[in-house]
């Protein structure tokens, strides 16, 4: 692993584990066993880190959820494959998740809000498109997708969290359990 790598590996699992506002760039730079120049170098600024953390992360996520996304005809089947693309990003991720899920909860113009809601508007953005195309099969959902999109993606984080604080496992079951508890109306 190189500088670069090393150093966005130490600031997410410190950023994850502490808090963002308070690790500082000298603990960073200590525990990846670098300068601070060699971390402003690649980065900038502690923000710049950050910036750099969302897109890695937020950029191999997408590149599973895009396809995943695809509407094909069969709603579950595209729902079920979503959240196996979120449940595998979180098994592979988890201090990555457990950081952007601590964001979503922070003040919206703190830098950790600031630095992942793009992201956040991204993945918005790919289940609205996947409601919207599912409502001309399923009329009664015309001009729901943006509530649809939201809650799916919330039920998802609800699922993740929970495993990332070690209360259940992100396996088959608990994938057909989410399904059951999303689907249950939005048919209706």
């Amino acid at each position: 692993m190189g500088n670069k790598e090393e150093i966005i590996h130490v600031a997410t699992r410190l950023f994850a584990s502490r808090g963002y506002d308070v690790v500082g760039i000298q603990e960073i730079v200590d525990q990846a066993g670098i300068s601070k120049p060699t971390l402003y170098h690649y980065f900038a600024s502690k923000n710049g880190l950050l910036t750099a953390i969302m897109e890695l992360n937020f950029r191999r996520l997408l590149l599973g959820l895009g396809p995943a996304t695809v509407y094909a005809g069969d709603l579950p089947l595209s729902l079920t494959e979503i959240v196996r693309v979120y449940f595998k990003f979180a098994r592979s991720f988890p201090e990555f998740y457990r950081l952007h899920l601590a964001f979503w909860f922070s003040p919206p113009a703190s830098e950790g809000f600031l630095a992942a809601k793009e992201w956040w508007e991204k993945q918005q953005q790919l289940l609205e498109i996947l409601f919207m195309l599912a409502a001309n099969d399923h009329g009664n959902m015309k001009n729901r997708h943006r509530i649809y999109a939201a809650t799916f993606l919330g039920t998802i984080n609800t699922y993740i969290a929970i495993f990332l604080n070690g209360y259940a496992d992100l396996n088959e079951e608990m994938v057909h359990s989410l399904m059951k508890q999303f689907s249950h109306g939005i048919y209706s």
